[in-house]
């Protein structure tokens, strides 16, 4: 596997792979049962990744929990960090608040070949949090360095980055950023928001360009997050912010092609559809005997919009049970049109 290549300034952040980006680079946002094995081989394929004018220039993971990581289940969590050679730089995302086990699962990434690895500081499922993790870990600077501080040290070298909000209940981007760059990650991704907020609000990108202002001299890199609609809405970000990097999620649904910035087009419908297929046979092959077929359903809603018929399909999408079905339905569609 490629392996990031190591730094040994300990003035300054580890950055390995991060140097080497043109700015301002663009990257795949980690998605809770989005950015899987599939839905990322996809992407890679589709935006021409590693070809001139593809990307993303990063893929991050779902994020994986640590505890489970160093537990007798983690078989089944591995499956969520397996990628292809295809999708270098990648970054593995985890999430806990139990240093020892984070810097366990740091180590474990280091050794599955992965170029990076992320904390997640900003989900803000409960479910995470009354782990202490997520979002929680606003809430507790000191503990949040002793992770950091314990990934970079199962990390021997690989770098490491945080992806968190701006606040908890409100804002409080300059102690919060502050206690983070303390640890000197290579790479900080703030969402511009609280997590009060989620997502019901606009992101507010005043407070990335604050973010690449607190950062300034300590070669740690701030990627904006929050409503990116596409590359030319994360190029004006970027520009607007000075950020060095702009991460895409949403506006990355129904699109593997969104990378691609020699794309002058979207893809035909019947093209859109052949996609489409490719991508649920893919899922069921690489994820049907661990994840739920259901989880498919979310790409469907994004695929299929904006033709005449499009609801109608979507509904008898959601009614599928495999991609022999999805195929079926698909392909019958467009004999219609």
């Amino acid at each position: 596997m490629k392996k990031a290549t190591e730094q040994t300034n300990t003035d300054g952040p580890i950055m390995g792979f991060w140097a080497d980006l043109k700015k301002p680079f663009f990257v795949l946002a980690p998605m809770a049962d989005v950015t899987d094995a599939a839905f990322r081989q996809m992407i890679a394929k589709y935006s021409r990744h590693g070809e001139e004018g593809g990307g993303p220039d990063v893929f991050w993971t779902e994020f994986v929990s640590a505890d489970g990581l160093c537990s007798q289940g983690r078989e089944v969590l591995l499956r969520d960090l397996a990628f292809s050679d295809l999708e270098h730089p990648i970054v593995a995302q985890i999430f806990g608040s139990h240093p020892e086990h984070m810097r366990q699962a740091a180590a474990l990434i280091r050794e599955l070949g992965f170029d990076g690895i992320d904390i997640n500081m900003g989900c803000p499922d409960k479910s995470i949090e009354k782990q202490g993790a997520g979002s929680a870990h606003i809430k507790d600077p000191k503990l949040a360095q002793e992770v950091i501080r314990a990934v970079m040290e199962g990390a021997e070298g690989l770098p490491v980055s945080v992806k968190t909000r701006v606040g908890y209940n409100k804002e409080n981007l300059d102690e919060w950023l502050g206690a983070i760059l303390e640890t000197k990650p290579a790479v900080i991704t703030v969402h511009a928001r609280t997590r009060k907020e989620l997502s019901l609000v606009p992101a507010q990108w005043d407070y990335v360009a604050r973010a690449k202002k607190l950062a300034e001299g300590t070669g740690t890199l701030i990627i904006g997050n929050g409503d990116v609609q596409d590359l030319a809405d994360a190029q004006a970000k970027a520009e607007a912010t000075g950020a060095e990097g702009v991460m895409i999620g949403r506006g990355v649904f129904g699109t593997p092609w969104l990378f691609d910035r020699a794309r002058t087009a979207p893809p035909t419908l019947p093209e859109k559809f052949e996609i489409m297929i490719e991508h649920t046979h893919l899922y069921e092959k690489l994820l049907g005997d661990i994840k739920n077929f259901a989880i498919m359903k979310k790409h469907f809603k994004a695929y299929v919009h904006g033709f005449d018929g499009a609801k109608e399909l979507r509904v008898h999408l959601m009614d599928a049970k495999n991609a022999d079905e999805v195929e079926h339905i698909a392909r019958g569609f467009l004999r219609t049109i």
